[in-house]
């Protein structure tokens, strides 16, 4: 055991630097090989013509922001391999989103996400600040982890990331933000890896691993208790978890953006296999992790003040020996955070462009439309940077800041649900069932955070310091714990499990929009563009054994998307949306 870790070496800082360094190479090269195509659709949507392969490989990577690379491993460590029925989550989004979203976005020849919905004003306003938020503590929460562990000047690396993300995204546009994330997929990768080569080294290999994990209780994966209260059981990953991935990738701006930016729809099943891939090796580092410190936990024993610190904590301990592969743990950690801000970036840009811009000034050039893009650009990355420093100020209010982040993505997925299925539903209707869901969302999940849920609902796995030597760590005193006042609510309201958040709030804003809109006047609106609403020919059991019907416009089927041709709707089809103007705002 290390107790006093080794800080960078030369080697280190290489590495790390080349990483950043090949980001902005790869946005220089796309500036340069695309300088004369400056049209909007080429800047924010890659000419709508990417392969699947690298957008599923985008989309993974946007995905394992610094947050999951970092965060991932460490509840392996402490909770088990429950987290790893994600999986079938990821495998039910995956399908739910390809068969019903993406041919309604293919259809429309959409840019922005909200240009599919009739609520679209206050969706699109929603819609900036979440992201943004998340952003900024994407941006500053492995900073913070990486920077109490490896010593990097914490403010250094931000403004670095934060600028290299704002050279890329402004000169290259979508495509340079695709092909980063590939580079940055490769090295998340292979990061964890080194992490898992390394372990099973000093372990005596992955099946020493596996049983030491085994005997700690880390692979009891499987618990068919129905109770919603318990943290993660098989029903409330798969459930749960399900509604939540869905409203991250069926509506996020900056996962929509990429696969409408695909000439075909496969990238979302590939990219399922990505998700899987990569939650995998977290995990395997996470128990690998458990591996080597199941007899000191580094937590209990004051070596790390946070879970969140853990790995990296680890990287430095087993790897220190072997110069450049910190660094290349680092550059895994904030590849995920790399990515994750260029998505956020090119989105926000994006839809400040559709939803807000272009609507007033329908006559803007080219040449100016290309230099607003960029302009955007570098706005939102230096505002991101922005709130990387309020997110600073938090303190401990960090992850309860995440978490509200999460809670938003529930109303919204009810009130894109609200419009493309319910012909009845109108403004009103839509505006205050989202509200309602904020509402009851934010309230469960603020008292979650207020009164965390007892150990019986979150179990957490036992750990040890018996064989930890003395250390400057265990040189201090402990207090007697004040008495714990709970209120009536604290251990059952909100004790609900986090991953069902999501789905409480698309039901609620569903629901509760529903009887508004019929209150309201919604089964008397005038007949809406069937364009707007989801069609039976979308899915695929309607398609594989039914045939085709003859449509109102000129479409593109599903299967034709299946077997890799063209979008046609975004090569020689033009849509006109006609929505009511009763019922967009």
């Amino acid at each position: 055991m290390v107790y006093f870790l080794a800080t960078f070496s030369v080697w280190d800082y290489v590495v790390f630097a080349g990483t950043i360094l090949a980001a902005a190479g790869i946005g220089l090269f796309q500036a340069i090989r695309s300088r004369k195509e400056t049209s909007t659709a080429e800047f924010l949507l890659g000419g709508r013509q990417m392969t699947a392969v690298p957008v599923a490989m985008s989309l993974t990577a946007s995905f394992m922001s610094g947050i999951t690379v970092i965060g991932t491993p460490a509840e392996a460590y402490q909770f088990g391999t429950a987290f790893w029925l994600f999986g079938f989550s990821y495998a039910i989004m995956s399908a739910v989103t390809a068969e019903i979203f993406v041919p309604l976005f293919y259809r429309l020849a959409i840019t922005s996400a909200y240009e599919v919905r009739r609520f679209k004003l206050f969706q699109a306003n929603g819609g900036i600040f979440s992201q943004v938020l998340y952003t900024g503590l994407v941006l500053y929460a492995p900073a913070l982890a990486l920077n109490q562990i490896t010593g990097l000047d914490l403010w250094g690396v931000l403004v670095a990331t934060g600028a290299v993300c704002i050279l890329y995204c402004t000169l290259g546009g979508l495509k340079a933000v695709i092909w980063t994330d590939v580079l940055q997929m490769v090295i998340m990768l292979a990061g964890f890896v080194a992490v898992i080569a390394r372990g099973a080294v000093l372990q005596g290999g992955l099946t020493k691993i596996w049983e030491d994990a085994d005997q700690g209780g880390r692979l009891k994966t499987f618990d068919f208790d129905p109770d919603p209260l318990k943290r993660h059981t098989f029903w409330t990953i798969i459930v749960g978890g399900s509604v939540m991935w869905t409203s991250i990738y069926s509506i996020n701006q900056s996962q929509v953006q990429r696969y409408i930016s695909c000439k075909t729809q496969e990238s979302l099943y590939v990219n399922m296999v990505g998700l899987c891939v990569t939650v995998s090796l977290a995990m395997l580092s996470g128990l690998t992790m458990y591996s080597i410190y199941k007899s000191c936990d580094p937590l209990s024993n004051g070596d790390v003040s946070t879970s969140d610190q853990l790995l990296p904590y680890l990287v430095m301990d087993i790897l220190a020996d072997y110069p450049g592969i910190p660094g290349l743990f680092v550059a895994a950690a904030y590849s995920g955070t790399l990515s994750t801000v260029s998505s956020s970036i090119n989105a926000l840009t994006a839809v400040t462009v559709e939803d807000f811009i272009l609507p007033l000034y329908k006559n803007l050039t080219e040449k100016q439309s290309s230099w607003m893009n960029m302009g955007l650009s570098v706005f939102f990355g230096a505002l991101c940077i922005g709130m990387a420093g309020i997110a600073s100020l938090m303190g401990s209010v960090l992850q309860a800041a995440l978490s509200i982040f999460g809670m938003i993505s529930g109303p919204l997925l009810g009130l894109y649900l609200l419009g493309m299925l319910f012909r009845t539903s109108n403004s009103i209707g839509g505006l205050v069932g989202m509200i309602i869901g904020l509402l009851l969302t934010l309230w469960v999940g603020i008292g979650g955070q207020i009164y965390p849920p007892t150990d019986e609902k979150t179990n957490p796995l036992p750990l040890t310091t018996v064989g930890c030597n003395i250390t400057m760590g265990q040189n201090y005193t402990t207090e007697a714990p004040l008495p714990d006042v709970r209120p009536p609510l604290a251990d059952s309201w909100y004790s609900l499990s986090y991953v069902y958040l999501s789905l409480l709030g698309t039901l609620i804003t569903i629901v509760s929009g529903l009887l508004v809109s019929m209150i309201t006047g919604g089964c008397k609106q005038e007949k809406l563009d069937s364009d707007l609403f989801v069609r039976t020919s979308d899915l695929i059991c309607f398609r594989c054994f039914s045939k085709s019907k003859v449509s109102d416009i000129t479409e593109k089927t599903a299967a034709d998307f299946n077997m890799g041709a063209d979008n046609l709707a975004f090569t020689d089809h033009d849509v006109t949306i006609k929505a009511d103007e009763n019922t967009e705002l």
